[in-house]
């Protein structure tokens, strides 16, 4: 890539000053404002300097960073916004009533334009000197602003030697512009907010669900408090192999990723070994670590946004941010309670997309509170006024700092628990309240009040590598593992049951299977072995004590999936227990066992505690004092 030179001799009857291309913006008219860091800010200055003299200019944008004097509700009768993402500059007159909102899902933008039925009169946008073929690049904005190019009657840039040039569908002739305003400034920086541990945390548990040779989108929703924790994704991806990016937006962040080695985009289906994205926003070191760089392939919104672009890439992982969620899995990301924060954007596009790929995933984000830690996001029902952004057909994941709920096909009641877990603990006992009176939850399951609401120690978790190479997850039960503690026990041998339950009954009541999933956390441990699924966990084996609080000593007894017997689980398991039961102050265990359960009575007998026991009526009575 070469610059012309000589580019204002060669163009001079183009180019003019700010206020002389402004002059011919005319009352009524529709303008539009490039994306992000590329808003030109002459031009936006020129503009609004004109407001004594224009009436019902309406300005519409997508999402613009940088200074916005034509969003003061003193120049409403002379600018009328219109976004279709609201960003922090316009977001208090909107919210005044003193502009307005589209929603709008991005990759129907450009249809906007093309089909006439949002008209453009004049486009203000920003963009490279020409090279000696007569283009110029778009630099760090595409998304829409091609598309507002190619229908505005009107296009004013600015040229701007800072603009850094950029490859993939950026360039445009110099004669499809109209007027040409010389500027030298540097352009737009956006540092992205630092990180609180919340959203590093959720960062952390999201970056466990993104496989290696993913296609990966990252969202620009913001939370307020929490910043943009998609974006903080990217520190925990370093260990990652041949990661791929079809992105809206890039930021600093993706530099130290791809200088690690984990960004080749080897394994993507299409733009192979490229960084597919429509505009980018952050300092000086991503400009010019992307100028003339041809590892990025920046793409209008129609092609970037396109479920069916997305669709086709295996792996792809979508991860992207919501303000609130109902207990149904409803979503709502650009509103709470009838207020407008931000706006739909590319959520629903890249969900759709992500949905629709082999071996894909659909993640949704949120901290569990609010900002000012008063209030939980999960919530019964939404707010009055708050929008639903992603039906609760469509959502897969939701991931807080309590963990992963994976919510698609399952019923009402399993997603309501799933969301429960998730939830702040503070607000875990109400959410189940509420559950139960909105009829969501059986009302049977009331009995167990708050019984597993408090959260089980994290200590509790571990792993077991067995000799065969399989590795075995231990952690506290939960509510939501109610279907699986069902298949576990529907699929145990008549020797096993009769063995851990000492009957040979061949059908549990759902009673009594709740009774093993709802445990009373400050008394009582049940602990799960599991192995990972497609789309969630198997249990294999279940350890639990329940603590007779007048001797201090804990009942103990647990249970191996057949197929998993003699590979030594229920010996850890008891050693587990163990540990965990003495750092509660428990002062030992006792169990019951039958005669003919030889392997039991080895574990107890072969524990290292000193373990009495004598038989009556063929069960023998273990007391192991620790």
């Amino acid at each position: 890539m070469e610059y012309e030179q000589n580019w204002q001799e060669k163009y001079n009857d183009m180019i003019a000053t700010p206020d002389q291309a402004l002059s011919h913006l005319k009352a009524g008219q529709r303008v539009f404002i490039g994306t992000g860091c590329g808003a030109p800010q002459e031009l936006i200055a020129a503009m609004t300097k004109r407001a004594r003299g224009l009436t019902n200019v309406e300005v519409i944008q997508l999402i613009t960073k940088g200074d916005a004097p034509y969003a003061n509700k003193k120049m409403s009768d002379s600018f009328a916004i219109n976004a279709f993402f609201i960003s922090s500059n316009v977001r208090s007159v909107i919210q005044e009533g003193f502009g307005d909102y589209t929603p709008i899902l991005l990759s129907d933008v450009p249809k906007l334009f093309d089909s006439g039925s949002l008209p453009i009169d004049v486009a203000l946008i920003q963009v490279t000197p020409p090279d000696i073929n007569g283009r110029v690049s778009l630099g760090i904005s595409v998304d829409i602003v091609r598309s507002a190019i190619d229908n505005a009657s009107l296009v004013i840039a600015e040229i701007n030697p800072n603009m850094p040039w950029t490859h993939g569908d950026t360039k445009v002739e110099v004669f499809d512009l109209d007027i040409l305003v010389p500027v030298n400034q540097p352009i737009l920086e956006r540092m992205l907010d630092p990180p609180n541990a919340i959203s590093r945390k959720i960062a952390q548990t999201v970056a466990a669900l993104i496989p290696n040779g993913s296609t990966v989108e990252l969202g620009l929703g913001r939370v307020p408090g929490y910043g943009r924790i998609p974006q903080v994704v990217m520190e925990f991806l370093h260990d990652r192999k041949d990661i791929g990016f079809h992105t809206e937006m890039i930021s600093d962040t993706i530099i130290p990723l791809i200088e690690a080695g984990a960004v080749t985009g080897a394994m993507k289906s299409i733009d192979r070994g490229k960084i597919t994205a429509s505009f980018c926003m952050g300092t000086k070191r991503l400009y010019d670590y992307i100028h003339d760089n041809p590892l990025f392939s920046f793409r209008p919104t129609e092609y970037i946004n396109d479920a069916n672009v997305i669709g086709k890439h295996k792996r792809f992982i979508a991860v992207n941010m919501a303000l609130e969620i109902d207990l149904t899995g409803q979503v709502c990301s650009d509103s709470v309670g009838g207020k407008f924060y931000s706006g739909i954007g590319g959520q629903i596009d890249f969900n759709r997309g992500a949905a629709k790929s082999e071996g894909g995933r659909a993640i949704i984000t949120l901290p569990s509170l609010n900002k000012e830690g008063n209030e939980s996001r999960i919530v019964c029902t939404l707010q009055p006024g708050s929008g639903v952004t992603i039906n609760r057909a469509s959502v897969h994941y939701v991931v807080t700092e309590y963990g992963v709920a994976y919510l698609h096909g399952k019923s009402i009641q399993e997603r309501v628990m799933a969301l429960i877990s998730v939830a702040h603990p503070d607000f875990r006992e109400q959410l189940f309240r509420k559950a139960v009176e909105a009829k969501y939850l059986r009302p049977d399951l009331a009995r167990f009040g708050n019984r597993f609401l408090l959260p089980a120690e994290e200590s509790v978790r571990a792993n077991l590598l067995l000799a065969d190479g399989t590795e075995v997850n231990f952690r506290s039960i939960k509510p939501t593992d109610e279907p699986h503690m069902r298949d576990l026990i529907y699929n145990l041998s008549q020797e096993t049951i009769y063995y851990r339950f000492m009957s040979r009954q061949q059908r549990f009541t759902p009673r009594q299977i709740q009774d093993f999933v709802y445990i009373d956390h400050r008394r009582d441990v049940a602990v799960v072995g599991t192995l990972p699924e497609a789309h969630g966990e198997q249990i294999i084996a279940v350890g639990t004590y329940y603590l007779n609080e007048k001797t201090n000593l804990a009942e103990v007894a647990f249970v191996v999936r057949d197929g998993w017997q003699n590979k030594r689980l229920g010996t850890y398991m008891f050693k587990h227990l163990t540990k965990i039961a003495k750092r509660n102050g428990i002062t030992g265990f006792t169990a019951e066992v039958l005669r003919e359960n030889e392997r039991m009575q080895n574990v107890f007998n072969h524990s290292g505690l000193k373990v009495t026991s004598h038989l009556e009526d063929g069960v023998f009575s273990f007391n192991m004092e620790f």
